[in-house]
């Protein structure tokens, strides 16, 4: 979600309200306080989103590819993880009283939302049945089991990756008849059953898989929330089942309700995850239209909480190479053609383009013209300069938006693994606690709806 994203998604978001489009406001454009977070890994000057996730959840910077170790371990390499994990602004959040939880549109067990858990020196390694046999004789541990033993009382979470938490070969709840969504453990381990036997006698824990049984709970009643509605990745918003899948913003209402009932606060980790996916399949479309949601989640939690005792930031995992020019006019469909042909091959082009990806199609020799296709379809993709299978990262600075107690902390530019020292220090939380006086300071909770992400978000 980087800020070339957050226009066009302002732009669709009037637009969809039957304006023209660049006067609207997102709901992260009403926070007073903006920062730039620097998003290069320790090993990349383009990122990838494990490495940007241990940095905003952290707060150290990290190789690609690895979550919630220091750059001490090489990605792949199982030996080089034991002594260099480093725990997360969550799991500060639980050590010191407050509940915890994780929402996102990705897998569980995806970049962003497994940064705040686990330790891996590969993201990839989402079951047992992902990793290579030197890593599991190596004694690591995939990243859906550390979901479940390394911080056992997380209260919420909520996204996808049912397949992961299953044995090989078992059928999906869903789709008991499609083989790519059967289960993929090798160790025969059930962990949606492991997660319910490690919560403590007395405390009432519910597992859904359905949109239905989510908005069904009585909260009151529940102590401890999982709910994964896909196999992988949730659908994207313009495709989802809304007979079957919660929308984002339906998460995250059920997870603030929930967490609010800790009288010290709550820390919440929030990913529009697929803004990210929308991006590296070219089909911009599909990403803004989850950029919209994920600030339709914002504006929810913002009538949920208050800026009194409540910190709120928005930022992103990283950029993409996805930009929108042509001289458009005031109002212009952001998803339309600018208005004048190219002054050098005499064909249209729509206004948003990417600079490598899945978009670059040669007809007759020739670049394609774009008046001859859907471009308005949700999964057009847009024309690219470099062919790639899929669309890479962008390299440039990411905004961060806060707001709430201590928001003037994250201003100017930051490196962006400051953003959870940051959060921390407001909270009174982690080790950096000597500015506060407890006696006279309330718990202050934190709410962090992160893209794809944003945050992150972005995976």
């Amino acid at each position: 979600m980087g800020v070339s994203t957050v226009t066009a998604a302002r732009i669709l978001k009037g637009q969809l309200q039957h304006g023209q489009g660049e006067e609207s406001l997102l709901e992260m454009d009403k926070f007073p306080f903006v920062a730039l977070a620097k998003t290069y890994n320790t090993n990349a000057q383009v990122p990838d989103s494990a490495g940007t996730a241990t940095a905003y959840l952290c707060g150290v910077k990290a190789n690609e590819g690895t979550l919630g170790v220091s750059a001490g371990v090489t990605r792949d390499r199982c030996n080089t993880t034991k002594g260099q994990e480093v725990t997360s602004i969550l799991r500060w959040a639980k050590e010191a009283g407050k509940a915890v939880g994780i929402v996102t549109t990705t897998r569980v067990t995806h970049a962003t939302p497994s940064a705040a858990y686990a330790h891996s020196a590969n993201r990839d390694w989402y079951s047992d049945g992902e990793m290579p046999p030197d890593a599991l004789e190596g004694g690591c541990k995939d990243i859906a089991r550390q979901l479940v033993e390394n911080i056992p009382e997380i209260e919420v979470i909520l996204g996808g990756g049912r397949k992961y938490m299953y044995p090989k070969n078992v059928s999906d709840v869903e789709y008991p008849h499609e083989d790519k969504h059967r289960g993929t453990r090798l160790d025969g381990r059930n962990l949606v059953q492991a997660w319910h036997e490690a919560k403590p006698h007395g405390k009432v824990a519910e597992y859904v898989w359905h949109r239905r049984g989510l908005l069904a709970l009585n909260l009151s009643r529940v102590d401890f929330l999982l709910g994964l509605f896909e196999p992988g990745d949730m659908m994207y918003e313009l495709d989802r089942n809304n007979e079957t899948d919660p929308s984002l913003s339906e998460m995250v209402s059920v997870a603030i309700r929930m967490l609010q009932k800790n009288p010290r606060g709550f820390f919440l980790l929030v990913e529009g995850g697929r803004i990210d996916h929308g991006h590296h399949e070219g089909k911009a479309k599909q990403a803004l239209h989850e950029a919209v949601e994920l600030d339709r989640a914002i504006g929810l939690a913002t009538r949920l909480t208050s800026t009194q005792d409540t910190l709120s930031v928005v930022t992103a995992d990283h950029s993409h190479v996805f930009t929108f020019g042509g001289y458009t006019p005031r109002g212009n469909p952001i998803f339309g053609l600018a208005p004048m042909q190219s002054d050098v091959d005499r064909k249209p082009f729509t206004s948003i383009l990417y600079g490598n990806g899945p978009g670059y199609k040669i007809v007759a020799g020739e670049r394609e013209n774009v008046s001859a296709v859907d471009f308005a379809h949700a999964d057009y993709q847009a024309q690219s300069a470099v062919p790639l299978r899929q669309e890479t990262h962008g390299g440039e600075d990411v905004a961060v938006f806060a707001r709430g107690p201590m928001a003037h902390l994250l201003h100017g530019v930051h490196e962006q693994n400051y953003i959870p020292h940051a959060m921390a220090y407001a909270a009174c939380i982690g080790s950096n606690r000597g500015h506060c006086n407890t006696a006279a300071r309330p718990a202050t909770p934190l709410l962090l709806p992160f893209l794809g992400l944003l945050l992150l978000l972005l995976c």
